[in-house]
């Protein structure tokens, strides 16, 4: 839905309760697990029907900083992508995924969506015509992620949705990387959003969540089947979610500058064999990212000329970049996908995808930008 505020207000104020009882300024954290029976509008009022207060808080604010009508917090990134894909997909149904995801999402489309008799059909590519070969006329949904994980190719969002819609399928988008501060999907013909906000939207690496947008009609189909699986994101978190999402364009906007500061280094340096970043003028999907982006992200990789071992020296002597897992946090980490996020695809699909073992991904963080680049400079050099 549009709203009249900008995006830094709707961080701070959307969706926000003040304290009834004595009149504090932020969202109470409602932790019972019980309350008194209500016949009205409301219902009933339980943890599992995501509909205590805590969590329509966080919900709330996130439907409007994605202009959805409604949303839904979860317990896991992967909760969210799940609990959609069983939401709008039945036995004879198929779906189009785009292979390039989240090594969660692959694993869960290629090895268990075809338990419940839906088939599947993996994208090789990122481009318009990679989807519509695949489209048949039993294809209900179409899957997407963009900027992708981890060497940040570009989807054109629009074009796709287009072409989706135009055959009756669903387009679901995951927009984790980009945050709803650098993309809305839905203002560009996307049906559902789905995030791992463990990610940037939590931003400070100590909360574990998933989210889903979409319209009402929409939301009303994943909120009964999230209510089924039972995904359910405790008011505490809720909490420190909605918390955390106040500052959320700040946050984002420093990280985009600081990614292009180190993805510009890293481009000009001799033991750099290979930069992606969507910010760069020579990326491949440099043109649809500046359409369909308000920034580049916080993410980028990059590979080392030489072996994997090279590559680890390198990573072991960096200070101030964490050698972690995850991303979207305040703090800058790095991370060899090949060991991490896509450790459970095979070698031949990962070769495939390109990535290989001397990639490292680069989730960049809040910090003074000289400071970051002298980091990396120190790390290559010495090594």
């Amino acid at each position: 839905m549009e709203s009249k505020h900008g995006l830094m207000t709707q961080c701070v104020h959307a969706g926000g309760m003040v304290d009834p009882a004595v009149g504090g300024v932020t969202t109470p954290i409602h932790a019972s697990s019980s309350y008194r029976f209500s016949d009205g509008p409301d219902g009933v009022c339980y943890p599992r029907y995501y509909n205590i207060p805590t969590q329509v808080a966080a919900a709330r604010k996130l439907a409007a900083l994605e202009g959805a009508d409604d949303a839904l917090v979860l317990a896991s990134g992967m909760a969210a992508v799940t609990t959609t894909l069983l939401a709008f997909l039945k036995t004879g149904d198929h779906a189009v995924v785009q292979s390039d995801v989240y090594g969660g999402t692959f694993s869960f489309a290629s090895h268990h969506l075809d338990r419940f008799g839906v088939e599947v059909t993996l994208v090789p590519g990122v481009g318009l015509a990679d989807f519509t070969q695949a489209m048949t006329t039993k294809t209900k949904l179409v899957y997407i992620e963009t900027p992708t994980n981890p060497l940040l190719k570009i989807v054109d969002i629009q074009a796709v949705a287009r072409m989706a819609k135009d055959r009756g399928a669903l387009v679901v988008i995951d927009n984790t990387f980009a945050s709803p501060v650098n993309q809305r999907p839905l203002a560009l013909g996307v049906d559902v959003v789905c995030h791992s906000g463990t990610k940037y939207l939590g931003g400070h690496s100590d909360l574990c969540c998933g989210v889903v947008a979409a319209n009402a009609g929409l939301m009303a189909q994943v909120r009964e089947t999230a209510i089924r699986l039972g995904a359910v994101l405790g008011p505490r978190e809720c909490g420190l979610l909605e918390r955390s999402l106040k500052t959320l364009v700040l946050r984002v906007r420093q990280q985009n500058r600081n990614a292009q500061t180190l993805a510009e280094f890293l481009a000009g340096h001799a033991r750099v064999d290979k930069v992606h970043y969507p910010g760069l003028a020579g990326s491949p999907g440099h043109d649809v990212a500046r359409k369909q982006m308000d920034g580049f992200g916080g993410m980028l990789s990059y590979e080392l000329k030489g072996d994997q071992g090279a590559a680890r020296k390198v990573v072991d002597r960096l200070t101030l970049f964490e050698h972690a897992v995850s991303l979207g946090g305040v703090e800058s980490l790095v991370c060899f996908p090949c060991l991490t996020s896509h450790a459970s695809l095979p070698p031949a699909e990962r070769a495939r995808l390109g990535i290989t073992d001397t990639l490292v991904r680069v989730s960049v963080g809040i910090e003074d930008p000289e400071d970051l680049v002298a980091d990396l400079a120190q790390a290559l050099e010495g090594a």
